[in-house]
């Protein structure tokens, strides 16, 4: 398997994931203004998109979206790592990577777009209501994000948020999330990625 990524972008949740699957796969930056892979590979031909996260499979195919490549590797690396599909745990977990990539991911988006002024303000307070609805979510106590385990959810959590301190979000409103931010980073599969993409 080979992952193609750009450092810090969403694709290090996927990065994260190949690390805590304990499987061999290779790794090739993408510069994604001018589509090119490292190797000097036009990175429209491996995807159309032109987005990352991409893995391509040993046998040629391509799979896009973070959230299908994440749960397709550890799923394949590391059967019943994950909650079975079609119980209620494996709808949990689906619930909290759907929130991260539509609610959470897709509101810090716009600020990589020059935000200015009451635009910014804005966005800022519809990012601060997203994430304290995560805030929320922890404070039953649970130690991940979708229950009682690790998941990719954590993982993907944790690659967005990185983005709020070169931003000049604060997070520090949300000790919940920094508290589960601490827990994620220290495991040895993120630093490895974050290693591994000149990040750590």
């Amino acid at each position: 398997m080979k992952l193609y990524y750009s450092p810090g972008a969403c694709s290090l949740a996927s990065h994260i994931a190949l690390e805590e699957a304990g499987v061999a796969y290779g790794a090739e930056k993408v510069d994604l203004k001018a589509k090119v892979t490292e190797t000097g590979a036009d990175f429209r031909k491996v995807s159309p998109r032109g987005a990352v996260p991409v893995l391509e499979l040993d046998g040629g195919e391509v799979l896009t979206e973070g959230v299908a490549i994440m749960q397709y590797v550890m799923d394949s690396a590391k059967p019943g790592t994950l909650p079975a599909p079609g119980t209620l745990a494996r709808a949990r977990l689906q619930e909290a990577l759907n929130f991260v990539a539509t609610e959470v991911h897709k509101t810090y988006s716009p600020f990589f777009r020059g935000l200015e002024g009451a635009a910014r303000e804005a966005q800022q307070q519809l990012l601060d209501s997203r994430l304290a609805l995560v805030e929320e979510r922890l404070a039953d106590g649970r130690d991940w994000l979708a229950g009682g385990d690790y998941s990719p959810a954590d993982g993907y959590l944790f690659t967005v948020t990185n983005w709020s301190k070169p931003l000049g979000h604060d997070l520090s409103k949300f000790p919940r999330i920094e508290r589960l931010r601490a827990r994620i980073a220290a495991r040895p599969a993120v630093q490895a990625a974050l290693k591994a993409e000149g990040q750590g």
